[in-house]
This record gives structure tokens, C-alpha cells and sequence, in this order.
């Protein structure tokens, strides 16, 4: 029992206290995680289990596409937009045909994504550092 509250308590605080960068690599590594999970479920036929965590997953990508100042990131603002789109309408084909190969197709481009965050928050923290 205590070990189940301090995680959470713990997870919570990580949550709270963390920046906006932080944030977002926690949703596309979330994402990732639940493309997954979605995927392995059709694979187990677990049609209820699948459906959630497809969901979830276009749920996160909703998030980032609302959360995208295109006016202010220009032309690969543009293109992120396109790409998360796609994302999103792949889901939503592979969640009501509960089709795994589109899964096996969509699953690289989150990963794609999260790798870009990923490398871009490396990035950035670099930059702060020298300045």
C-alpha cells in the first residue's frame, strides 16, 4: 500500500513541477506506450482494451496539435501539423477496423515524433547551458 502512494504522490509531483518541455515528452512517450499497448490488445483480440488506449493515444496527439502555435513555428510548424494529422486519422482507421498492420504502420511515426522531441529538448538544454 505505501509503495502504491508514493508513486503516485511522486508521479503527481513529476507532473506538477514539471516545465513545458518536460510535458511533452512525457505525452509522446506516453503516446508511444499506448500505440502499443492498443496494438498488442487487437492482437489479443481484446477489442475493449485496444480501443482505450488507440484513444488515448489520439488523444495526445489532439493535445499537441492544439497546443501548436503554427503562426509562430512557421513552416515546420506546417509540416508537424500534416504529420500529426496523419497520425491521428490512422488511428482512428486502425482503431474502428482494429487492423494491427496499421498499427505497425503509425507506431514508427510516434516514434519518429518522440525521438524528435526527445532530440530537440537535448538540444535546446545544450543551448542553455552555453548561454
Amino acid at each position: 500500500m505505501y509503495g502504491a502512494n508514493a508513486y503516485k504522490t511522486y508521479k503527481t509531483n513529476s507532473i506538477n513541477y514539471a516545465s513545458k518541455e518536460q510535458l511533452l515528452l512525457m505525452l509522446v512517450d506516453g503516446a508511444s506506450r499506448f500505440a502499443k499497448i492498443g496494438k498488442q490488445a487487437i492482437l489479443d483480440k481484446d477489442i475493449k482494451k485496444a480501443h482505450e488506449n488507440i484513444v488515448k493515444t489520439e488523444n495526445i496527439f489532439y493535445e499537441l496539435m492544439a497546443s501548436l502555435d503554427i503562426s509562430k513555428a512557421g513552416k515546420w510548424g506546417k509540416s508537424l501539423m500534416s504529420v500529426y494529422d496523419f497520425i491521428v486519422r490512422r488511428l482512428i482507421d486502425a482503431n474502428m477496423k482494429k487492423d494491427a498492420k496499421i498499427m505497425d504502420e503509425v507506431i514508427p511515426l510516434i516514434e519518429n515524433v518522440k525521438d524528435t522531441w526527445n532530440e530537440a529538448y537535448k538540444i535546446s538544454k545544450t543551448k542553455k547551458v552555453i548561454n
